[in-house]
């Protein structure tokens, strides 16, 4: 490989030279093969020729998946586009849960149950701040991120908050210090507290998988210690810098929604047996250094962040609950006199449904003078996935 490769580069190298030294579950190869395969001609694609140079150029499709660094840009536009619907012309606050490295083991092995338990902790305390501070009713956007810089465990969650929100009696608007929200030490306490109680009740529920070195923790008093152990630091809420504007919530949500662990920008070498990348160490002011690692502990690193199937990572709350969401969010611009956010006209071209729109400039002579040839299917052959995707 080249200077500058991309993840799918990564994990085709991946695949051929050491598939089977990586252990991985069914779920994680499906999401490795797919990225694997995205734009190149493995999964077809459309096949065009310059009328001015005559030469062919070949447009792969993509493969959707949203752990892809790829293709999460076009997602990203569309989410953000129908979230644009939902701002409100209030002060936003973004803060951060995250959990303590004490507990990644028993995370690992109960991911859907355990981030489940982190949005309904982080998103329970401030709601009930809201409540009681505020007597009024947040809106909230909540982002699940679960890795470190280095790509190991760090699990978080990512708040976007209203500066205030709706009186519990429905009358009238109540505002936050555009300055200040909630005192982080106090979110803390009760944000631990919500967790390790439901902790609790999923093993006293049997609702939790004990595996390896966790298997000790099945019993009743150790899993008592580790709650323990787990209560005892303070948990670490950040807030930080309120947002200038509602149009600074969608440049930050377009950089944080759709992020996936590592990007093709983080990627400095890599060859049949390492990967290089750039890592920013926080402990030394985010200064950038370089890791790199084997192979398939990259890829076994990377893997810890495949999200469960169909597990949903974006979620809302309060004003923004998905349950009656728009006549929450009209009550709210009634009663801050303020109009709905224009809704854009839809386009008449209608878009690719199985192909990424072509290119309208040539690679090649640079004129914009493409036309669509045809259709490929997915090619299986070495040979002929090579010939096209050099072309």
């Amino acid at each position: 490989m080249s200077c500058g490769p991309t993840l799918g580069q990564v994990l085709r190298e991946a695949i051929s030279g050491c598939g089977r030294a990586l252990r991985l579950c069914p779920h994680q190869w499906k999401t490795v093969r797919a990225l694997a395969a995205c734009r190149t001609s493995a999964l077809g694609g459309q096949l065009f020729r310059c009328a001015a140079c005559q030469r062919e150029h070949f447009v792969a499709h993509s493969c959707r998946n949203r752990h892809c660094p790829q293709c999460q840009g076009g997602l990203a536009a569309d989410w953000l586009q129908k979230q644009e619907q939902a701002l409100l012309p209030v002060a936003y606050f973004h803060l951060v849960f995250t959990l303590p490295h004490r507990l990644n083991g028993l995370i690992r092995q109960n991911r859907p149950a355990l981030f489940k338990l982190l949005f309904d902790s982080a998103s329970q305390t401030l709601l009930a701040f809201g409540q009681g501070r505020l007597k009024a009713q947040l809106g909230v956007t909540a982002v699940l991120h679960t890795w470190s810089q280095t790509l190991l465990d760090h699990y978080h969650l990512h708040c976007i908050v209203t500066g205030g929100g709706v009186a519990l009696d429905g009358k009238g608007w109540v505002n936050s210090s555009p300055h200040y929200l909630f005192p982080v030490h106090a979110l803390s306490r009760m944000f631990r507290g919500k967790y390790l109680a439901g902790l609790a009740q999923l093993h006293a529920a049997g609702g939790l998988e004990f595996h390896g070195q966790c298997k000790t923790l099945a019993t009743p008093r150790q899993f008592a210690r580790l709650l323990q152990q787990a209560a005892r630091p303070q948990w670490v809420v950040y807030a930080k810098r309120p947002f200038a504007g509602p149009k600074q919530v969608l440049a930050y949500l377009s950089r944080y929604t759709h992020r996936v662990a590592i990007g093709n920008r983080r990627l400095v070498r890599a060859d049949a047996r390492s990967v290089s990348f750039d890592y920013k160490d926080y402990a030394q002011g985010a200064r950038h250094k370089i890791m790199t690692l084997d192979l398939p502990e990259f890829v076994r690193r990377f893997c810890l962040h495949v999200l469960p199937h169909r597990f949903v990572k974006i979620r809302h709350y309060g004003l923004l609950g998905n349950r009656t969401r728009q006549q929450r969010l009209a009550a709210a611009r009634a009663l801050l006199n303020c109009a709905a956010p224009r809704v854009p006209e839809p386009t008449l071209a209608p878009k690719p449904a199985v192909s990424d729109s072509p290119r309208e400039t040539c690679p090649f002579c640079r004129q914009q003078t493409l036309v669509f040839v045809r259709l490929l299917p997915p090619q299986r052959n070495p040979a002929k996935v090579s010939r096209l995707d050099s072309s």
